[in-house]
């Protein structure tokens, strides 16, 4: 199993993220209409999964905002933003932020997701929701780059994602 930090103590994660060159898991995750998303629903496209801890954290902003300017013009791929907030907070920040090239998906209703990608933190005072991942799959769900940050309140590696979709 995998363990990133927060603030340097290490941090125990339900498993690892999914390998490269792997299928993606499949997941049900929440949109701000409160309709469920599952890949299937982005099909034929790249796509980004930028996962979060939450959007009401300065690190989580500012990788959403940096993540939705790259995302402009790219007609082929989707950068989805996927936290333990609710659509409705997540919808808020988005909508005060001008985040219009994202799409945010909530995992209010099952940790499912956090646990199959390997980034469900299981102690400590963020227990519950996820480290800061990235993975990036291909139009066909594989996975072609992934990135567990090791310090949860450190950024990604914007440009080897980017790169990588």
């Amino acid at each position: 199993m995998a363990t990133t930090a927060l603030q340097g103590n290490p941090v125990a994660l339900s498993g690892d993220l999914p390998a490269v060159g792997s299928t993606a898991p499949d997941f049900k995750l929440v949109d701000k209409d409160l309709g469920d998303k599952t890949l299937a629903d982005f099909a034929g496209k790249k796509k980004l999964l930028n996962i979060v801890p939450s959007l009401d954290t300065p690190v989580c902003a500012t990788s959403t905002k940096k993540f939705n300017e790259a995302m402009a013009g790219k007609s082929d791929a989707v950068a989805l933003v996927i936290s333990a907030d609710l659509p409705f907070a997540m919808g808020r920040f988005c909508g005060a932020e001008g985040i219009d090239n994202v799409v945010s998906l909530s995992m209010m209703r099952s940790r499912n997701f956090a646990k199959d990608y390997g980034v469900l933190i299981e102690d400590g005072p963020l227990a519950g929701i996820t480290a800061r991942a990235v993975v990036v799959l291909d139009a066909d769900n594989k996975v072609i780059y992934t990135q567990l940050v090791p310090e949860i309140t450190e950024e990604p590696n914007y440009e080897a994602a980017l790169a990588a979709l």
